[in-house]
């Protein structure tokens, strides 16, 4: 181990015993607000100082068995010793550093989902449908709590545009490499002559912004309301409780329609409009990252294409990482995280990568 991820290691497990002291200390146990925050500290420096106490006791034994080394009677156990702490230490390392990487800020978010329906018509419309579907189920596996915000339906009973929220634990860190254009190869329902068609549709997946993230003017805002259509209830067309909000510097447009009331759909939109005007910043951060890196993972592009579903060949394809699995309809049902761990393991390994040749450097 480097002097200086050692250095990092050693500091780190001085403040886990500091914390430790602090919150058994009577001063801290009776101020709530500085005892959480302690608490909070503690939780996330105890993995690293736990993990560097158990290379340190295994730097310790590797040392001893080393010794062991000179003694013919001891020489072939020893050796045995040698060669499993060594390989220990080298994955305790590797881990040690993992767990150093900076924590993307926006991974313990929620989420906004929206998924639009791209080229293909009314069969595009179907499969923005099925992917709604997915990452519902996917969530339930996890869960999390989904909950529908807007929807346009298409004529054959697809959706042309959804937006939803998901809730839970770690739901952005998860979901965060979905973004981007989903295609679809099968036949559809109304062809005849059974031709394989490609069809698409946007998954847009944006940590959700509270007021402190994202300073809105009321005066850059244009708030239109009217009355609601389609489902809904006893409300629908019979009181403005429809709210559209236009942030005219940036030409984003939100809207709510879900509730009875006016000024609680006019809260949801604002904190829609809040969360898309954060995703345009945390596009533009990803974006310049990415260019310095050969992959595209995490780049933000929502005009990337990341994966095909193959329903002939029952193959999924997600071409950022060249990875293929089988199954669709399981992988349809909300079996995804194979996938998305893959996703996320690609992405660490190469930020690891970088933390480290910036270390050599």
């Amino acid at each position: 181990m480097d002097a200086t991820l050692r250095s990092k290691l050693e500091h780190i497990r001085e403040r886990y015993e500091e914390l430790e002291e602090m919150l058994c200390a009577p001063e801290i146990t009776g101020d709530k607000p500085r005892l959480l925050s302690l608490s909070r500290e503690h939780a996330d420096v105890r993995p690293v100082a736990e993990a560097f106490a158990q290379y340190v006791t295994a730097e310790q034994a590797l040392a001893e068995s080393v010794a062991l080394l000179d003694d013919p009677d001891m020489r072939e156990l020893a050796q045995a010793d040698v060669d499993a702490l060594r390989e220990q230490l080298a994955a305790s390392e590797h881990e040690l550093q993992r767990q150093l990487m900076p924590r993307d800020p926006n991974d313990s978010r929620d989420v906004l989902l929206e998924i639009r329906a791209g080229t293909g018509g009314e069969e595009a419309a179907l499969f923005a449908a099925e992917l709604w579907r997915m990452y519902t189920r996917f969530a339930e596996r996890h869960g999390w709590k989904v909950e529908t915000l807007t929807a346009s339906e298409a004529a054959a009973g697809g959706l042309k545009e959804i937006i939803g929220t998901v809730r839970g634990k770690d739901v952005y860190a998860k979901l965060k490499f979905e973004s981007g254009v989903h295609r679809v190869q099968r036949v559809p329902a109304t062809e005849a002559a059974g031709r394989i068609h490609t069809s698409a549709a946007t998954v847009a997946i944006m940590p959700e912004a509270e007021e402190l993230d994202v300073q809105i003017s009321e005066s850059d805002l244009r708030v239109d309301t009217m009355r609601s259509s389609g489902s809904g209830g006893q409300h629908v067309n019979t009181t403005d409780s429809k709210v559209r909000i236009t942030h005219v510097p940036t030409g984003i447009v939100v809207e709510s329609q879900q509730e009875k009331s006016q000024i609680k759909n006019r809260e949801i939109a604002m904190t829609m409009l809040r969360t898309k005007m954060l995703d345009v910043q945390i596009q533009k951060q990803q974006a310049e990252r990415a260019a310095a890196r050969k992959s595209q993972v995490g780049s933000g592009d929502r005009s990337e294409k990341v994966r095909t579903y193959n329903f002939p060949q029952d193959r999924i394809t997600d071409h950022r990482i060249g990875m293929t699995r089988h199954n669709i309809l399981g992988f349809m049902a909300g079996d995804v995280d194979d996938v998305i761990d893959a996703l996320r393991a690609h992405d660490e390994a190469e930020r690891l990568a970088e933390s480290q040749a910036g270390g050599k450097s």
